[in-house]
């Protein structure tokens, strides 16, 4: 069988990171910057007051205290947005607002607290320091420094700092549009009756808001039966739309699966079985003139969540400009035994919590029921329990690796 790392590595092969596109910073938001940022000018640009208050001479109010404050006359108002260039001479002072640009020649800033809050004479009643209450100029940026990378994802903090260095637009890549799609005659749409044999389907309701977790702009499709020319049909039909699809079901060795039928005979598509469980059959290629990126996962609802986790992510986020690296992963002690088939890693749900009294690392507790097809413990899931190719059982107690689920944007 096929290794984990090698399955990874034939999947990002297939893709590559769009060119960027320039959007205003509003549309910016949540989406991955293709390009460093640097500041046009220092930040902050001149010398400004950090709170409201009195721009003095440090040493004309080093004697002031609460009962012998220090008089001195008020000679200048000063406004946010105050042209500069004022002048303020020893022994007097100005009234000055937060952000406010500092006069010429005073060196600190009493908050008006720590005075009488007189506009013709003001008595301070305690000592500033040199550079007290003053933003310098630079202070935050110097002018030419870079401010973001590339690679960022801007949420709001970016975009403060983007609309500090005067920036309008910005280069990002495009949000990948990812089409699901699933397969199988037995699957009713959700809300409808069932008849005998049918179930509600649901992977494809799943895998399409794991793609929206993953910060890309989705389709569904829902799903069609298991008739060839239909599937194909309807493949074709949704590639114009599509920088990926994703397919469930039909990808194993049975005599319905259609999909692996329909798509092996196109010869851009190759099935294969990955040494992984979960989801061990597993297909990749592309579709169509265009050579559309096709990953297609198997029906199992959880193999087709381990599968989009392990697989289809790491694409998705190449496609967006982000690390395509595997799910972030801790250290932490296994709560119960756990088994795994001989020569396959195995995914196993897990909840991950934090250190027990007088532990550094971390408790992954094992979902009770592992099967492919039992869903339900997968809304308590947060991590994955990786248990490697070559162990076929692990102790209670045993340090293993978990894999963090990534959470809802």
């Amino acid at each position: 069988m096929k290794s984990v790392e090698r399955h990874i590595s034939d999947c990002l092969a297939l893709v590559a990171a769009p060119a960027p596109v320039e959007v205003d910073l509003l549309r910016a938001h949540g989406e991955v910057l293709a390009e460093a940022v640097a500041s046009p000018v220092s930040l902050p640009g001149f010398d400004n007051s950090a709170m409201d208050g009195y721009a003095v001479y440090a040493a004309d109010v080093a004697e002031a205290a609460e009962d012998a404050p220090v008089v001195l006359p008020v000679v200048a108002d000063l406004a946010a947005g105050a042209g500069a260039g004022t002048k303020v001479v020893r022994g007097s002072c100005a009234r000055i607002m937060t952000g406010a640009p500092m006069p010429e020649g005073p060196d600190a800033v009493v908050p008006v607290e720590w005075t009488d809050g007189g506009t013709e004479n003001v008595r301070v009643r305690r000592p500033a320091r040199v550079g007290d209450a003053v933003r310098p100029a630079g202070g935050d940026v110097l002018e030419g420094a870079e401010v973001l990378s590339p690679g960022s994802r801007i949420g709001a903090g970016e975009m403060g700092v983007l609309a500090a260095v005067g920036r309008r637009s910005v280069p990002v890549f495009p949000r990948p549009r990812v089409v699901v799609l699933a397969t199988g005659e037995e699957l009713v749409e959700p809300g409808r009756p069932l008849g005998p044999g049918q179930i509600w389907e649901s992977n494809s309701h799943m895998l399409a808001a794991a793609a929206l977790d993953a910060g890309c702009e989705v389709h569904r499709h829902g799903f069609v039966g298991d008739a060839p020319d239909t599937v194909l049909g309807a493949l074709e039909g949704l590639l114009a739309g599509a920088d990926v699809l994703v397919t469930s079901g039909g990808v194993s060795m049975g005599a319905y699966d259609v999909v692996k039928e329909v798509l092996a005979r196109q010869g851009t598509v190759e099935f294969t079985q990955v040494a992984m469980q979960p989801g061990k059959p597993q297909g990749f290629g592309t579709l169509g003139p265009d050579r559309t990126p096709i990953l297609t996962l198997p029906g199992n609802p959880v193999s087709a969540f381990v599968s989009f986790q392990v697989f289809v992510r790491p694409v998705l986020r190449k496609l967006r400009g982000l690390d395509p690296g595997p799910l972030p992963t801790v250290r932490a002690v296994l709560s119960s035994a756990v088994t795994s088939p001989s020569e396959r890693r195995s995914f196993l749900r897990g909840v991950l919590r934090g250190p027990e009294p007088g532990s550094d690392l971390p408790t992954v507790v094992p979902a009770s029921r592992q099967g492919s097809h039992q869903l339900s413990a997968l809304a308590d899931a947060n991590a994955f329990v990786v248990v490697p190719e070559d162990v076929t059982a692990l102790p209670a107690g045993a340090v293993v690796d978990a894999m963090r689920l990534p959470e809802m944007c």
